[in-house]
């Protein structure tokens, strides 16, 4: 038994990135002249494509360093990214707020950062290490052994996930969630203990229904504020809302439904959808390009989930994998959330479709995973049997 010492990228990977972010870049030059007056002197695609190169060294520089070692660093960069979540709130130098959410920095040059994006890959890599650790030191774990791993998990994830209600930004905490979720599974946690959480879940989530029904006011007063409960009135009653909670759902469902099979062509929209160019990307891309610019939209997603996932099951080290499983969580909730709330199956959150939407700080965080992919890949080794 033998093993390959030279490995290459997988050049697929590399492709299916890269066909994103071009097909980004031709949506936002087309959906340019079709954007309010306020915002057709910005070129988005010229900054989308900064962030693209901006991106590039960061999937490099993720590549220098072999994935195990980054293990060293979880804890290191998790502080950093705690660091500059509290700095929000403390109204650090630089801090920006935008539509009542204090959740960027702004950079001169470069453009607003918004930490808790970044934040997404060191969650990942510290509750990887947290799994793979525990892992390491009980090999045959017991009931309470499950409960300890779960309990140091919460305990980690729960600093940043506060913060983010804080800000608040409900959207990238669901996210936070679903990694949080996605690492559970695969954790070796017994199933008993997931299911008894499941359930627990449901439990609060029927109670949650409940009160939202039967005692609104009270629901508004002491759960969400009320710019987030519109939402959940438009998306329950578009039509009926469709002036004011429901007009973003209206346009993004007559915009998907106008754009039919081919679409209504390169630079033109037949109806008129705010932002068009971040969390409503995708319905653009349907009016302008038609079910087939969604196909392809879609396809490109299932390809690069499924890629993650095959290097996910042919890493060897559990560290390796526990960081692929991590990325497709955060991947497959974002794309699955925004296309839903396009499509009016879900509410509408501030989520961006990944490598799609405009946003210099989400380009950075997929390419970085994307990075961190290929780094867990090109480090595993490839045995031959002869």
């Amino acid at each position: 038994m033998d093993y390959k010492d030279k490995q290459q990228l997988d050049v697929t990977l590399i492709f299916l990135m890269i066909m994103m972010v071009l097909a980004s870049l031709i949506a936002l030059d087309s959906i340019e002249p079709t954007l309010p007056k306020a915002l057709q002197g910005i070129n988005f695609m010229e900054k989308q494509l900064v962030w693209f190169l901006v991106g590039t060294i960061g999937i490099g520089l993720s590549l220098l360093i072999h994935f195990d070692y980054l293990r060293n660093l979880a804890w290191i960069t998790y502080g950093i990214g705690i660091f500059f979540l509290i700095g929000l709130e403390l109204n650090f130098p630089g801090t920006l707020e935008i539509k009542g959410a204090r959740s960027w920095y702004s950079i001169p040059g470069l453009g607003n950062i918004q930490p808790s994006e970044l934040m997404k890959i060191a969650l990942i890599l510290v509750l990887s290490k947290i799994i793979a650790d525990h892992r390491t030191k009980y090999e045959n774990p017991e009931v309470r052994d499950s409960f300890y791993l779960l309990f140091k998990m919460a305990a980690a994830s729960l600093v940043p996930v506060l913060l983010l209600m804080r800000q608040p930004d409900m959207g990238t905490t669901m996210v936070y969630l679903s990694i949080i979720a996605a690492l559970v599974l695969v954790s070796g946690i017994r199933w008993s203990i997931i299911v008894g959480l499941i359930s627990i879940g449901v439990g609060f989530a029927a109670i949650f229904i409940y009160i939202f029904i039967q005692f609104p006011e009270f629901f508004h007063k002491y759960f969400i504020p009320e710019y987030q409960l519109d939402r959940f009135y438009g998306w329950l009653n578009p039509y009926e809302y469709q002036d004011e909670q429901g007009f973003q759902l209206v346009r993004s469902l007559l915009a998907i439904g106008s754009g039919e099979y081919t679409g209504a062509g390169y630079g033109s929209m037949n109806v008129y959808l705010p932002e068009a160019h971040t969390d409503f990307i995708f319905a653009a891309i349907a009016n302008q390009f038609g079910f087939m610019g969604t196909t392809i939209v879609l396809s490109l997603f299932f390809l690069l989930l499924y890629k993650i996932t095959f290097i996910a099951l042919q890493c060897h080290d559990t560290y390796g994998s526990y960081l692929c499983t991590g990325i497709i969580g955060m991947i497959t909730f974002q794309v699955f959330q925004n296309i839903g709330m396009t499509v009016g199956l879900l509410p509408i959150t501030g989520i961006p479709l990944p490598f799609f939407s405009y946003g210099g700080s989400s380009l950075l965080t997929y390419m970085i995973a994307i990075g961190i992919v290929l780094n867990v890949q090109l480090r595993t080794r490839k045995y031959v049997f002869a």
